[in-house]
């Protein structure tokens, strides 16, 4: 007796690789025949997977699910038209066969022919009921054309369909957010929580949408309810916590990242947050103890070494921070985040060279922060060298042209350089864009305010401005 399908598949696939080994012929049921097939394809062993179908197809020559699948094997390995050839003997036995325009769809859509996949996929969906599948691989196909309204729409039938499938919901989340209507997801999930009103999933992406809207104390609300319907859901703890830190009750932050460690494995991620709450308490020999067990469990987490380096930092302990920066460097020397913070050391203790040296890293591995430039600017300045000064500011100011700040340093070297005519204009822009920010050349550049020149030209902009 043939097995069921799905029923004991192991059996019938110790029993299809054991005629493989003896050169024995077992009959097969197809059912049997796709159970064995599905088994090999699902787990990446293709070569087995053809050989099931050969073998298959030899038993049940007008198997049209064998067919089917000998279809799906050969548009994986991108014959295409070995495979249209094959769907076109099928469709003139079965015109309506619906698995036929989905496979067509799936050919076109590995070809990048989208819109056409689309269109069989429509075509499939006048001919079946069962559109679950169907609808979920329009959605797909809406995503890769970025037609975000349409995919969301795909999405929702499939919700409405199934509504525990949720990986549709979080797709339809996923399209709301991509099209920044986060009013929109938040009454669609709480339509589907009036519902499904212990569904962790929809009150955990209720609680994200809340969170981006800066809805504190309704995102804490979400979280608490998705922790109520899953205790043990982990993505929960940790954003209740994030929200908890925002509204800066840390002690409660550290109960749900704590919660997470007694749930599962702990993460480095959970280390980093309980690191920083403890900081900010205060408490600097436990936020060391969490610093140094997030680099060990993640070395390549870059928050964590930037965290502990910003730890010894933040206790003017700078030999230390440049120690922890350096190893960070040692791990990832690409990383421009680590040269920046390594610049901001060595400024900090002085060593104008060397700090000159990570900025030009951080730059040219493509750290292009406002920070960045003033900061490297000032080193070079700090050095004496007045022309590099200018062309890192002159850089600067091709990102961030109207930047007063950029624009009033430039001045003031140009002044340094002795390029009267030039700081002159320079200054004057400035001062047309933030006359406010004077005082921030004044206090960079005191040995020019008694200029007369300088005040002259101060008196002019300020009369302009009234």
């Amino acid at each position: 007796m043939a097995l069921e399908s799905n029923e004991y598949p192991d059996r019938s696939i110790s029993k299809f690789e054991s005629m493989l080994k003896t050169d024995d012929v077992y009959f097969f049921d197809a059912e049997d025949f796709e159970e064995i097939i599905h088994h090999y394809l699902n787990n990446g062993k293709i070569s087995l997977g053809k050989k099931a179908i050969q073998i298959g197809l030899e038993q049940h020559p007008n198997s049209m699910e064998l067919k089917l699948l000998q279809v799906e094997v050969l548009a994986f390995e991108d014959k295409f038209e070995a495979a249209e050839t094959l769907l076109d003997e099928i469709q003139n036995i079965n015109a309506a066969n619906e698995e036929v325009f989905i496979q067509r769809a799936n050919i076109r859509s590995k070809q990048d022919k989208h819109q056409e996949a689309i269109n069989l996929l429509l075509e499939a969906l006048d001919i079946t009921d069962h559109s679950f599948d169907i609808h979920s691989l329009l959605g797909m196909e809406y995503l890769f054309m970025d037609n975000y309204e349409q995919a969301k729409l795909s999405f929702m039938r499939c919700v409405e369909i199934d509504d525990e499938d949720y990986s549709s919901l979080y797709n339809v989340v996923y399209c709301f957010e991509f099209l920044e209507d986060f009013d929109g997801s938040i009454y669609y999930l709480n339509d589907y929580l009036d519902r499904n009103p212990y569904c962790e999933v929809a009150w955990h992406q209720l609680g994200k949408m809340y969170l981006a809207k800066k809805l504190y104390i309704e995102a804490l609300t979400a979280f608490d309810f998705a922790v109520i319907s899953d205790d043990s859901f982990i993505g929960a703890y940790f954003e209740k916590g994030k929200v908890l830190e925002k509204l800066g009750r840390y002690n409660e932050a550290i109960e749900n990242y704590e919660s997470t460690i007694s749930i599962e494995d702990p993460t480095s991620y959970a280390f980093l947050r309980l690191g920083k709450c403890h900081e900010k308490l205060g408490n600097f020999d436990l936020a060391k103890y969490y610093y140094y067990h997030t680099v060990h469990e993640d070395p390549l987490l870059d928050k964590g070494w930037l965290a502990i380096t910003d730890f010894h930092f933040g206790q003017k302990n700078y030999e230390k921070a440049l120690y922890y920066i350096n190893k960070a460097i040692n791990i990832d020397g690409e990383n421009p985040k680590y040269w920046k913070k390594s610049g901001k050391i060595y400024a900090a203790l002085k060593n104008w060279d060397e700090a000159d040296f990570a900025y030009k890293q951080a730059v040219d591995l493509g750290n292009y922060e406002l920070s960045t430039w003033k900061n490297w600017a000032e080193v070079l300045n700090k050095i004496g060298d007045y022309n590099s000064a200018i062309q890192v500011l002159i850089q600067g100011l091709e990102f961030y042209p109207d930047n007063c700040e950029l624009t009033y340093k430039l001045a003031g070297l140009h002044l340094k350089n002795d390029d009267l005519a030039e700081s002159k204009q320079i200054l004057s822009k400035a001062m047309k864009l933030d006359i406010g920010k004077l005082r921030q050349f004044e206090k960079e550049f005191p040995e020019f305010t008694e200029v007369d020149w300088v005040k002259a030209l101060v008196s002019k902009i300020r009369k302009t401005a009234k």
